[in-house]
């Protein structure tokens, strides 16, 4: 049989070791060590993830978690805004879940040691993001969320004996068991050498918790571990991905030139919660009469807002004028950014600050129901890997840490009440395949052009194409860098597909060929999954795409 173009199996040599336990958690970020946390209380855990144990996308978020906290807020009304944020495509169901047992959520993270801002009478302090009527954004350290969520897990991890936890760690596939279920996985460690540093973990579930694929794209916030590798996996495992052209661009990324390449600094949307507003090079207001919120409206609303006036400009970039706040305001409340900027030749207490969108965000990913079980059975997603329904089309302003949390609680409630019995891996027949390291830079151009922030027909066809005569070059030895551009072309031609399969506007996707939103045909949901065959390397003949509910959901 000739190989895939489109692996439905990573080539690796066979794992040379095997361990036992009953869930393999991938991941460590808040979604991944939440869930470690609360499945030690009735079963054995392990903890894979790629860097040390304190390196997820969660040590970066900088504006907050969102729940409903404040005097006068309600999670009716947190619910509310995070479905009109969605754009028509978030599950209300997911929805409601998420601002109910939110704020209980956020009050178990303090009382695990999490340290939030706080007023002088010692209530939170809450200010306000894009897309929010209320304050309702909890934060610590001004604009270190993240790192302080961070900090508090993993303290809490290291203190349980009883989790399990690799690091440098790269999980490679599921194995499957002959009726399609979980069996386990497959996982290199890094630096044990090819052979000594494949096994398998045989488990009785898994929880995706492996964070996001910001590297897909030339300019992203996402640290470098970000390439996808969970929506890879769950793919070539059979399970059904979801809204995967669905990425959000987050409007105000610091603008450091044309050949910024990689992680690029964050300037939260919380600077505009604070009073900041965007301004072109001639100093004028733009985002007044795009959105009731103007510069805090939702990020797709902004991001356009600024990529629209990039073209009508021939700019780069656009400006965030924050002065003011003051020497005090930015020491106080926002250090991390306040220290990026100067770090750069940019002092935003005297300057505007140059900025631009970049990739910061995926609202789809392996679909999962309301107890964040995948369509494989024993296969559970959290966190930025999954699609739980709770975002839509766009996710609404720190909702991303509140969902990791919530539904990392909601899968071990499940387990306990049902943890699967252990199976027996099967040959499933899956054909192996890897792609060439060396097709990362070409694949970011390819996708930032193709694929990013304003799509085409035209462009995605393109994309598609070159993505193609990326696969077919030759393959190269097995090894991180080769399963990490695997992964990476994987789930690039899947959202290409994705892409090239809704013809209209609406959220985070941006066709400038549909420019309208098309409720009558696109309501609802787009489901991908690999082809059986796997043996093309067109995006669109790669996948299988099905609508899912479109007819009014």
């Amino acid at each position: 049989m000739t190989a895939p173009a489109v692996p439905q199996r990573l080539a690796a040599p066979a794992p040379g070791w095997t361990d036992t336990v009953d869930v393999v958690v991938i991941g460590s970020g808040i979604a991944g060590l939440t869930a470690a946390l609360k499945l030690r209380e009735f079963g054995s855990v392990l903890v894979v993830t790629k860097d040390v144990v304190a390196s997820g996308s969660t040590q970066w978020a900088q504006g907050g978690i969102a729940a409903a906290l404040g005097p006068g807020d309600s999670p009716e009304d947190h619910l509310q805004d995070t479905l009109v944020a969605g754009a028509g495509l978030s599950d209300p169901a997911a929805v409601r879940a998420l601002v109910t047992e939110g704020p209980e959520a956020v009050h178990d993270l303090i009382e695990l040691g999490a340290r939030f801002d706080t007023l002088a009478g010692g209530d939170l302090s809450l200010t306000r993001e894009g897309g929010h009527h209320r304050n309702r954004i909890a934060h610590a350290g001004g604009d270190a969320t993240g790192a302080e969520i961070e900090r508090a897990l993993v303290a809490a991890v290291k203190r349980a004996d009883d989790i399990r936890i690799i690091e440098h760690a790269l999980v490679l596939d599921l194995l499957l068991a002959a009726d399609g279920a979980v069996a386990g996985v497959t996982l290199h460690v890094m630096g044990e050498g090819q052979l000594d540093g494949v096994g398998a973990i045989r488990s009785r579930a898994v929880v995706l918790a492996s964070g996001g694929l910001g590297q897909l794209y030339a300019a992203t916030t996402n640290p470098s571990v970000s390439t996808g590798d969970g929506v890879a996996l769950a793919l070539r495992a059979g399970a059904k991905v979801r809204d995967l052209e669905f990425i959000q661009f987050h409007p105000t990324v610091l603008w450091l030139g044309k050949s910024a390449k990689g992680q690029q600094p964050l300037v939260s949307e919380a600077v505009r919660g604070e009073g900041a507003f965007l301004v072109d090079h001639d100093g004028n207001r733009f985002m007044q009469g795009q959105h009731e919120l103007a510069d805090l409206a939702p990020r797709d609303v902004v991001a356009k807002a600024i990529m629209r006036k990039m073209l009508a400009t021939g700019k780069d970039h656009m400006l965030l004028d924050a002065r003011d706040f003051g020497d005090e305001k930015w020491r106080v409340r926002f250090p991390t950014i306040l220290a990026s900027c100067r770090s750069h030749g940019i002092d935003p207490v005297r300057e505007l600050i140059p900025v631009a969108p970049a990739c910061h965000y995926s609202s789809g990913g392996v679909w999962t129901d309301l107890h964040g079980q995948t369509s494989v059975p024993g296969l559970y997603a959290c966190g930025e890997v999954a699609c739980t329904g709770v975002h839509g089309a766009n996710r609404l302003a720190s909702n991303s840490l509140l969902e990791g949390l919530v539904f990392a609680r909601r899968i071990a409630a499940a387990l306990a009440d049902d943890l699967p019995d252990l199976r027996e891996p099967a040959d499933d027949g899956r054909v192996p395949g890897l792609v060439n390291a060396d097709v990362v830079p070409e694949l970011q151009r390819v996708m930032t052009v193709g694929a990013g922030v304003i799509r085409s027909a035209t462009g995605l066809a393109d994309a598609g194409d070159r993505l193609g005569r990326l696969i077919e070059q030759p393959a190269g030895e097995p090894g991180t860098p080769s399963w990490e551009a695997t992964n990476l072309v994987t789930v690039a031609s899947a959202l290409v597909a994705a892409g090239t399969a809704r013809e209209e506007s609406r959220g985070s996707h941006w066709r400038e060929d549909h420019p309208d939103r098309d409720d009558t045909v696109w309501s609802g949901n787009l489901d991908l999954t690999l082809a059986g065959d796997g043996n093309s390397a067109r995006p669109a003949t790669a996948f299988v795409a099905l609508k899912e509910a479109s007819e009014g959901k």
